[in-house]
Parts: C-alpha cells; structure tokens; sequence
C-alpha cells in the first residue's frame, strides 16, 4: 500500500491549440497529431480532447483556423513545462490541485529547460540574422549595387530638396 507521504499528486490541466493554414481538413489532422504526439510524451496523459470545426478566416479566401481543448495530466510541473515550450498552446490552465508545493530541485528542473531552450531558440535566431545578411550581400551584387552605391541616390535628392527651399 503507498503511503500519502509517497503518493505523488497528478497535475491536471487544460490547454487551447490554435492553429492557422489550409485546407480545412488538415487543420483537423494536425491538431489530432498534435494531441496523439503529447499523449505520447513522458510523464503525460490526455484525459480529453476537443477539436473544433475550422472556420474560414475574415477577409480571406482560403485561410482556416480552428483550436483544440486538450485536457492533461502530468506527473510532474517539468512535464508541463516541456509541453508549453513544445507545442506553444495559446492558453495553459492549472485545474488542480489548487496548492503545487515544489521543492529547489523541482525549479531547478523547470529554469534549467526553460534555459537551455531559449539559448536553442537564441541561436536560431542568430543563424537567420547571418544568414539574412549574406542574403542582402548577394542581392545586393546582383543588382551591381554596394551599400555605398544605394545611399548615393538618397544623398543627391537630399541637397535638391534643400537647394529648392532657398
């Protein structure tokens, strides 16, 4: 018999996917993905899903979005914070229990995976700064421009605009 001292509380709780694209139906399939993917994960379960019917965007032809109401539990606050950072719901809501006791370890846990996925997404964005970069570089050569070259222009209509003013 487990003892209350070493029974471990579940965390349940409620998460809203939204997705946008087309067509209407693979917006279903990808929530059902979704959902099937994060009942696969480690320390969690879903205890009840909903996904509505994708309505058509305003002011668009072909553009659908839909969401999804994903129930969970997970063994552990860590497990939900890897689902938060993995799948990017647009709502997270605790339902219980009301308390979360956590110890040092239990946050260093959360701090050093919200830590070490801002660094991956850091570094993402680094790469497509450079990577922007030597783009510009090469339309730029392509059109037989420089950086010099293009501001040129800019400066000569300057001085007309001030020489009309006198």
């Amino acid at each position: 018999m487990i003892s209350k001292k070493d029974e471990k509380k579940l965390i349940n709780a409620v998460m809203i996917l939204d997705i946008i694209g087309r067509p209407a139906e693979h917006l279903v399939a990808t929530l059902q993905q979704m959902m099937n993917d994060i009942d696969a994960e480690k320390g969690v379960s879903v205890i009840d899903k909903k996904i509505n019917e994708p309505l058509l965007m305003k002011d668009q032809t072909d553009f659908y979005t839909t969401f999804a109401e994903v129930e969970v539990e997970v063994e552990d606050m860590l497990y939900l914070a890897i689902l938060m950072f993995k799948y990017m719901p647009a709502h997270i809501e605790i339902i219980s229990p009301e308390v979360l006791p956590m110890t040092n370890t239990g946050w260093n846990d959360i701090l050093n995976e919200l830590t070490r996925r801002l660094h991956a997404y850091d570094e993402v964005a680094r790469i497509l700064g450079v990577e922007k970069d030597i783009l510009e570089k090469k339309l730029r050569a392509a059109w037989g421009q420089n950086n010099e070259e293009a501001e040129k222009p800019k400066e000569k209509e300057t001085k007309k605009k001030s020489t009309k003013k006198k």
